[in-house]
């Protein structure tokens, strides 16, 4: 029996365009004589839906696009479709109003529904504010083709399979629905996911199947959404995982992919070859990270209706990387660099930025910007009579550029997107409405020493100079001051990006940081600034999320507050 796998790349609310995936995988899988068409986790109507989940209107079409799915697909095809479905019994005995739901779409009608029974609220998981938990783990049969042999396929969703406590050393789930499933004698399980990337997860992902398939004796097709979809990445990676333990099929890395596993019922496994199976998602780290930025930036730019990007260009690293990540994301010819140089601009930030455009091929555009400061500076001369140049001044700049900037998004209709990179957004070493306007934040998840390090990846692996050297050696400035440094107002970098680290991602507190090494005024300094700093991440643009812990949808920390915390 073939099993077809679609790794494909819904958008959330299209409906239509999702169904149209969906009808287009099936029709390879019939081309290809599968029997049974797997689709990732929400794939009809994209994942994450959020707060569409509560219009009724939207469930409504959703079940009805169901139903045409149903009637449309190829009759001799067993399609496994990623939905919601409402909870009938909601209002008599309470409980949330839909489930998460895998649906067994056969012959022209929806054949049996399976409920995903593990809610996750962690991070960006919000799962118990639309869902109800489903009580019981289930499985479909299927036939031979042309035989009465029969398989029983186990059906989880997602977080179903991320319970396993000699795994994680705990449960954090009363149930685990692989464990239930094995009692139920299935044949194997399929998992169908919407797994959010992050840095390293891959390995994580790969290491927990390989356990629970090897524990249970069990195979496992664990299919993976794939694209962004707001702050959030899918890198696909879906597996298929022998009883074993053994990966017999790996699909591809942060790209949509089609394939084929046959089960033969005369051994119960899977065909494939594992010791000569070419391993195509773990990467180097760099690259890796790269490659989700790539796409988080076509994504978003796509689904929002963008097809064209402006960058602000100062010659720095940050604003270089994330031209090089557009530019690879959409194509020279859609990326608009703005060079906006001040009285205190260095003629090399100048020239770095032009030999950047000129290594990627983008155009550019030079707008001065000394003309209207002085504008802004004669207005408020009287006001600001008898103090010093200061903070506000600075600002100033960085508001007028941020203001150029948006005009040229709004008169063109370009998706204008910021350059911040996580150790700056962390400690507010930014400008409310100057460099943090935008639609998309590219880099607001990638620490500075990270930033650096993707850049010398980049021109090694191009073998090529894609960021000019003079970038990655030079010291970092704003320049929004004669002789200024980024070291001026922060410790070095591979300092800072250590104590954010333990402190974002880690949870430590003060004295565990200092313990580690950190200076104790410099330690405190930098949580002062992080959690003064709230206000202007509140106000950022979504940023694309690599990390365990990033400013945006998880991260949810109260503004006004205590001293204390």
């Amino acid at each position: 029996m073939k099993i077809a796998i679609a790794q494909i790349n819904p958008t959330v609310g299209d409906l239509t365009g999702n169904a149209q995936l969906i009808l287009e995988a099936a029709q390879w899988a019939i081309n290809e004589d599968a029997s049974l068409l797997l689709t990732p986790e929400l794939a009809l109507i994209g994942y994450p839906p959020r707060d569409l989940l509560i219009r009724p209107s939207f469930i409504n079409a959703a079940q009805q696009q169901l139903e045409k799915l149903a009637q449309q697909l190829p009759v001799e095809l067993a399609v496994l479709v990623g939905t919601v479905s409402p909870n009938h019994t909601a209002s008599q005995l309470g409980g949330k109003p839909l489930f998460n739901t895998a649906a067994l779409l056969m012959g022209g009608e929806i054949k049996q529904m399976f409920h995903k029974r593990l809610l996750p609220t962690y991070d960006v998981f919000d799962e118990h504010r639309y869902f109800e938990p489903a009580p019981t783990s289930d499985f479909f049969t299927l036939k031979k083709p042309r035989s009465e042999e029969i398989v029983k396929i186990g059906v989880s969703i997602c977080e179903d399979l991320w319970n396993d406590e000699k795994f994680w050393a705990q449960r954090n789930y009363s149930c685990d629905p692989m464990k239930d499933l094995s009692d139920r004698h299935v044949d194997w399980v399929v998992n169908l996911s919407g797994s959010p990337y992050r840095a390293g997860k891959q390995k994580l992902r790969k290491a927990m199947l390989n356990h629970s398939a090897r524990r249970y004796g069990i195979p496992i097709i664990y299919n993976n959404q794939v694209g962004a979809n707001d702050d959030l990445i899918f890198d696909g990676c879906s597996l298929v995982i022998n009883g074993s333990g053994n990966v017999v099929k790996s699909l591809a890395a942060f790209q949509t992919d089609l394939q084929i596993i046959e089960w033969d019922f005369k051994t119960s496994t899977f065909v494939g070859d594992s010791a000569n199976i070419e391993d195509t998602q773990l990467l180097d780290s760099d690259d890796e990270i790269w490659q989700a930025l790539v796409l988080g930036v076509k994504d978003y730019t796509r689904k929002c209706g963008f097809s064209k990007v402006v960058i602000g260009l100062s010659g720095g690293i940050d604003s270089s990387l994330v031209a090089a990540i557009a530019t690879e994301a959409l194509g020279s010819q859609q990326v608009l660099g703005v060079l906006m140089p001040s009285p205190y601009s260095s003629e090399h930030s100048l020239e770095d930025a032009l030999d950047l455009a000129n290594n990627l091929g983008i155009s550019t555009q030079t707008l001065p910007i000394e003309s209207v400061m002085n504008a802004f500076d004669s207005t408020l001369y009287n006001l600001f009579a008898g103090t010093q140049f200061g903070i506000a001044e600075e600002n100033m700049q960085s508001r007028i550029r941020g203001t150029l900037l948006m005009a040229i998004s709004n008169k063109f209709g370009h998706l204008l997107l910021s350059t911040g990179n996580k150790s700056e957004i962390a400690v507010g070493y930014c400008t409310l409405y100057g460099d943090m306007n935008g639609g998309l934040a590219v880099i607001a998840d990638v620490p500075k020493t990270r930033v650096y390090s993707i850049c010398k990846w980049l021109n090694e692996s191009r073998g090529r100079e894609i960021i000019p050297n003079n970038v990655l050696i030079k010291p970092a400035s704003a320049e929004l001051k004669p002789g200024q440094f980024d070291s001026d107002s922060l410790p070095p970098y591979h300092i800072l990006d250590d104590i954010l680290y333990r402190l974002i991602e880690r949870h430590e507190s003060v004295p565990t940081i200092i313990e580690a090494g950190h200076d104790c005024q410099t330690v405190e300094r930098i949580v002062k600034l992080v959690m003064g700093a709230e206000f202007k991440r509140r106000q950022a643009p979504p940023g694309l999320k690599i990390s365990d812990r990033a400013f945006g949808t998880g991260w949810r920390m109260p503004i006004a507050r205590g001293k204390d915390i």
